[in-house]
Order: structure tokens, then C-alpha cells, then sequence
């Protein structure tokens, strides 16, 4: 392939560029096991894979054994032995005392416990060692082999123990060494290089200032390939320089089998691996129809002994990253590992809302996924590439493929699951407003069995969700101006027909969160009106956004005159997050959030959160380990510890709604 060629956001479909890889793998003699071993048992072998077959040098046990404490005689010689006509014989002639584990006499086929053994002295009297008497009295027959393991009962020599391909486990290790090998041909493990570029990484522990990025996408590639049975290597941060960059890639080629050069795989001005690549051997593709992931770069360089080692530019977005290792790293290093690439457990899933896709790429969806009733959900998580936190809450993927424009609410889709189906049966689903006790919920409930997954979508959302019965429970602070009560109005409204439970959580402050020193003076919801200040909002149908516009309106103030009123955020810590990086004055939220950024609090109001739950789940083993944490002191004390909470009235079964 020419190098003026040029692939880049031309939507190569990923088999496509899986072809083009897999061919120039193929050309340079790297389509298979890169190379073996010979390696004792006594080293770390698990999770190693075998390249050759390993038959059985001698058989397990080698010799007739007795399986029990007993004594060993001829099954013929009690074949008549009855409880009203036992049978005696004499120890050393007829019977022999056995250990289990002992070779078998030669003479004898059966071993009878020492239990069912009466021992007598040669007088008749019972003998006081029932090990070592003059004689035994029997009263029950025994057939052929009883009660012993016969040669090759485990295994028999020459049988095949472990075929080629096969990944090493603990069991495995003990078998091989029962067949009487000491050692195993394995796979050699491949090295990989993992090069981080860019001008504004520092390393972890550093102090990070405006514009730096923590490195860490090598941390993820390096646990990614260890845990896939390569070896990998995490080389030093290298600037945004190309030359430094060529030098290290040639560098690395040297001796790794596999180089990932992270970042700097786009068309910026600074990203520079596709001409490093291309000035050091071949860019294969530049570009794949995947989402995350798009910019993705396959290649091959150029040792300087003339042979080609694969190169893969990685995205520097952190799940664009995460996700590279998946499709392209995982399969390559279980060809030449000599293992079968790893095979997802895959379930379907209903998925919760709908979601529109690119419909030229093939598009990889984070979810979580959980029983509600009798149905399978899946929640769809953050899409950003740079949200690393939606992998670590992801239960799985669901890909759309290229030419699926969206698919709707309710959809059945196949989910390739991270986790087992067992762990989700035991998941809460959560879905409304946010509170950061929620999180400290979900630390305690993990202690007992469960997991809480979260979705912040405001108290009117959740109730929704409820109504779809797409949630267990939903947290709600929806005011009811006229009453002046809490959530009880919202759930006949939106809920009608479903026998609801409705908790007491918290009683919580609400407030203005400003810079810290409340450098403008801000002292409440009046002062929105003022041109110098921008406000951040919460989204349609959060009590928050209730809450604000009911004050307003009693105010005299319109949302048009205050700016920002338009600009929205899901929870309380990202409006803190607003705050903190400048992109507005102040939000209103819960002092938690604002002690959590550094913020000051401007206390206004104090409302009444609960949790709105379902009475079938209410009543279902499932939540049953919730209502034990309501009540746990511990807990509450962790609560009470948080800024702005009142926990008196926690775990109260507030009303009993049959709408």
C-alpha cells in the first residue's frame, strides 16, 4: 500500500481494517503462536497456555490402594458373612491391616472399613488395638474392589491430560504433575510497549495544574494486556515532539512484539503517530467505523533487523483507549498466546430509553443492567470517550451496528456482559433525583450482596421510570406549592394505579453554591437577576428545578431574567463542578456538593427528600438489605457526619399510596 494513501475518517468497517491488520500479520510471519517454552511447575503458571499436548507419563495412583482404614482380604472369603452368621478370619493369613493410601496386598481385591470390623484376640475375647488383633469377625459380604483405588483410577499412562490452547488453572498444575511431568511447554508471553504521548500528561502524584491530565491510560492498556497473558512495559510520558516520539517508537521495536502509541492518533496539529508510523514502516488504516474509538491507527514499523512488528495508535480518550484494547489488543494476543480470543457471556436486555447512533459506525453502548420485575434492563451510561467512570459502572456493552440509526425505548438488545448473571440478579436500580447519601448507600449495601445503580434524572424522571417500571426505587424532593408538602401529589399524579410506598430519607438544606470568598457579594435568589452573574440550572423535572422556579415565581422574577437559567446539569456535583471551573457564578444544590469543590454555601431553604418505592418491591429479599441499612446507627452516623442533613426522620414509612 502506497503511503500517500490516505484512510483516515473514512469509515473503514471494522472487519475491513481487521482484514488489512491481519494480512500484513500474515506477511510478516506473525499469524500465530509467536513462540514457546519449557517451564517448571513450581513457577507462576496460571492463566499460561500450553503448545503442546501433555500426555500422562505414568498412570494415578500407579499401584491398587486402599481407599479407607481397614483391613485388606479377599472378597470371596466373606461371601457368605451374614449378622447371624459372621465370619472370623485371621489377621496376617487372611486379612491385613491397611492405612488408606497403602498399597493393596497382592493376594487381596477389597478393603473393609475398620468401623464395620469386630477385632478379637486369638482367644475370641474382643482385642484391646483394633489395628493389630488376632483375628477379625465380619458380619456383611463385600463385593470385588471395594473401598479400594485401583491402578489408573485417575489417570492412566499415555491418555491425553491437556490438549494444545489450553489456559492453565490451578487443577491443572496438580494433574500434569500426577502424570509425571515436571515441567510444561507454554506459550511465550508477548511484550508489549505502551508509549504515552502528549504535552500535557504528568505523571500520577504530581501536582496537576490548570490544563494538565493525569496519565493513566497506560495503567488501563498495561492491567488489559497482563491480564490478556501479554507482558507489558509502560514507558515514561513522551512530549508532543515527533522526533521524540519516532526515536522512542524505533527504540521500542527493538524488543517488544506489540507497540501501543497512545494518543496523538487524531488530525490535530500535535498528533503525530500516523507520520511516525508511516516514516518507520506502513500505516495500514487510520480510521475505524467504531464508536468510541473512531481514530484509531494499525499499522506496522520496521526493526532494524528488517522485521515488522505491528503498531496500534490508541486513541487518547480514556474509554476510546479502554475499548481499543478490546477489539484489537485482546483478539491479537490470543492468536499468539494460542488461546481462542475470549468470548463474552451475552444476554438480552430491554433498553431503557432510547438512543440515536451514527449510522455509519458501529456503535458501542455502555450499560448497566438489572431485574425489575420479570424484565431484563439495560441502562444506557454516559457516551462521552472520556468518561472512564461509565466502564467502571458498565455491566456490559450493547453494539449497534452500522447502518442502526438509534433504537427506541423498550428495544430488546444483546448485551456482551462484564459481569455474571448472577451478580446482576443481585441489583438495585435507582433512578430520580440525586443525593450524594445515595452513594454512601451504595458502599453499605455492597457490604450486604447488593449493588446500587444509580441514574440521575430528577425526581419527575424517576417517578416516570417507576410508572415504566424500569426502577426498583426513586429518590424525589418534588414540592407541592400549593400544601406545601413533599412528593405525595407527584406520585398520585404520575403513578396512578400503583400501590407506592413513600420513605422519609433525609431532610436536606438547599443553597446557593458560589466561588469560595463569595467574591460577588452573592447573597440570594434575587441577586440572579444581575447582569454580572451567571447562573448554572438543573434539568426539566429535578425538585431542584421545582424548587427554583416556585421561589422565583414568589420572587416576581421570570426565568428570562436570569442568565444561565438555560444552561443545565444533571446532579448536584457537577453544578458544583460549574462552579468551581468558572463556567458560572452559582447553582443552586446541597452544601455536600459545595464542601465537596471547595465552594462556599449560601443556605436558603430546607426541603424533604424521600424514597418512592414500589410496594411489591418494597416487600421483595431483594431491597430487604436497604431497610437494614436504614436502621443501621453506623450508617446514619455517616450521614449525619455530611453537611446540611437531617437524619431524624430516616426509614419513616411516610404513606401507604393505592392510586
Amino acid at each position: 500500500m502506497a503511503q500517500s494513501d490516505s484512510y483516515y475518517l473514512h469509515d473503514i468497517p471494522l472487519d475491513q481494517a481487521w482484514q488489512r491488520f491481519e494480512q500484513a500479520l500474515e506477511t510478516a510471519g506473525l499469524n500465530g503462536v509467536l513462540g514457546s517454552e519449557e517451564a517448571e511447575l513450581e513457577e507462576s503458571l496460571v492463566g499460561r497456555v500450553t503448545t503442546a499436548p501433555v500426555w500422562a507419563l505414568t498412570s494415578s495412583p500407579n499401584y491398587h490402594s486402599a481407599a479407607m482404614d481397614g483391613f485388606a482380604l479377599r472378597s470371596e472369603d466373606i461371601l457368605n458373612a451374614m449378622p447371624t452368621a459372621p465370619v472370623i478370619l485371621a489377621v496376617g493369613e487372611q486379612a491385613a491391616y491397611v492405612d488408606t493410601g497403602d498399597p493393596l496386598p497382592a493376594w487381596a481385591n477389597c478393603v473393609i472399613p475398620i468401623e464395620n470390623v469386630e477385632p478379637l484376640n486369638l482367644n475370641g475375647t474382643p482385642a484391646s488395638d483394633a489395628r493389630k488383633p488376632g483375628q477379625i469377625r465380619l458380619r456383611a459380604a463385600l463385593p470385588p474392589w471395594s473401598h479400594v483405588r485401583p491402578m489408573g483410577e485417575d489417570i492412566v499412562a499415555t491418555q491425553l491430560i491437556l490438549p494444545t490452547g489450553h489456559v492453565l488453572r490451578p487443577v491443572d498444575l496438580g494433574a500434569v504433575a500426577a502424570s509425571g511431568h515436571k515441567s510444561l511447554r507454554i506459550a511465550k508471553k508477548p511484550k508489549v510497549a505502551i508509549l504515552p504521548t502528549g504535552s500535557e500528561l504528568v505523571v500520577l502524584g504530581s501536582e496537576v495544574r490548570r490544563g494538565d491530565i493525569i496519565e493513566y491510560n497506560s495503567l488501563v492498556l498495561a492491567g488489559q494486556v497482563r491480564d490478556w497473558g501479554g507482558e507489558p512495559q509502560r514507558f515514561p510520558i513522551i512530549p508532543d515532539d515527533l522526533e521524540k516520539i519516532r526515536a522512542q517508537v524505533q527504540a521500542a521495536a527493538e524488543y517488544n512484539d506489540l507497540i501501543l502509541l497512545n494518543a496523538g492518533s487524531s488530525a490535530g496539529a500535535e498528533d503525530f503517530s500516523a507520520q511516525v508510523i508511516a516514516a518507520l514502516g506502513q500505516v495500514l488504516v487510520h480510521g475505524v467505523a467504531v464508536r468510541p474509538g473512531h481514530p484509531v491507527i494499525l499499522g506496522m514499523v520496521r526493526r532494524s533487523n528488517g522485521k515488522m512488528i505491528p503498531i496500534i495508535g490508541v486513541p487518547g480518550y480514556p474509554v476510546s483507549a479502554a475499548l481499543t484494547g478490546e477489539i484489537f489488543v485482546e483478539p491479537l494476543l490470543a492468536c499468539w498466546t494460542g488461546r481462542p480470543p475470549a468470548q463474552a457471556i451475552e444476554i438480552e436486555a430491554a433498553i431503557t430509553r432510547k438512543i440515536t447512533s451514527p449510522a455509519g459506525d458501529d456503535d458501542y453502548i455502555r450499560v448497566v443492567v438489572g431485574r425489575v420485575g420479570d424484565r431484563m434492563l439495560a441502562a444506557p451510561l454516559a457516551r462521552g470517550a472520556g468518561v472512564i467512570t461509565s466502564l467502571v459502572r458498565a455491566d456490559g456493552l450493547t453494539i449497534l451496528p452500522r447502518g442502526t440509526q438509534g433504537v427506541e425505548a423498550g428495544t430488546k438488545v444483546r448485551v456482551r456482559l462484564y459481569h455474571t448473571p448472577a451478580e446482576l440478579e443481585q441489583t438495585i436500580f435507582s433512578i430520580g433525583s440525586h443525593d450524594v447519601t445515595l452513594d454512601v448507600l451504595a458502599q453499605y449495601l455492597a457490604k450486604r450482596g447488593r449493588r446500587l445503580v444509580s441514574a440521575n434524572v430528577g425526581s419527575l424522571g424517576g417517578l416516570v421510570a417507576l410508572r415504566r417500571k424500569e426502577a426498583h426505587l426513586a429518590g424525589s424532593h418534588l414540592l407541592d406549592p400549593a400544601s406545601g408538602e413533599y412528593n405525595l401529589l407527584a406520585v398520585r399524579q404520575y403513578l396512578p394505579g400503583i400501590k407506592i410506598n413513600i420513605y422519609a430519607w433525609v431532610g436536606r438544606e438547599q443553597g446557593l453554591m458560589v466561588a469560595h470568598g463569595n467574591p460577588l457579594g452573592i447573597a440570594g435568589l434575587a441577586d440572579l437577576t444581575r447582569s454580572d452573574i451567571a447562573y448554572v440550572n438543573r434539568q426539566r423535572g429535578a425538585g431542584t428545578r421545582v424548587l427554583l422556579d416556585y421561589q422565583l415565581e414568589k420572587l416576581g422574577v421570570t426565568p428570562e431574567q436570569v442568565h444561565g437559567y438555560a444552561m443545565e446539569e444533571f446532579t448536584h456535583l457537577a453544578v458544583a463542578a460549574a462552579v468551581a471551573s468558572g463556567r458560572a457564578d452559582c447553582g443552586l444544590g446541597i452544601p455536600a456538593a459545595a464542601q465537596a469543590l471547595g465552594l462556599d454555601f449560601i443556605p436558603l431553604f430546607h426541603e424533604q427528600y424521600d424514597l418512592i418505592i414500589p410496594a411489591e418491591f418494597a416487600a421483595s429479599p431483594l431491597l430487604s438489605p436497604l431497610f437494614e441499612v436504614m436502621d443501621n446507627q453506623e450508617f446514619k452516623q455517616d450521614v449525619a457526619a455530611l453537611p446540611g442533613y437531617d437524619i431524624s426522620r430516616m426509614g419513616t414509612l411516610i404513606a401507604e399510596i393505592d392510586a
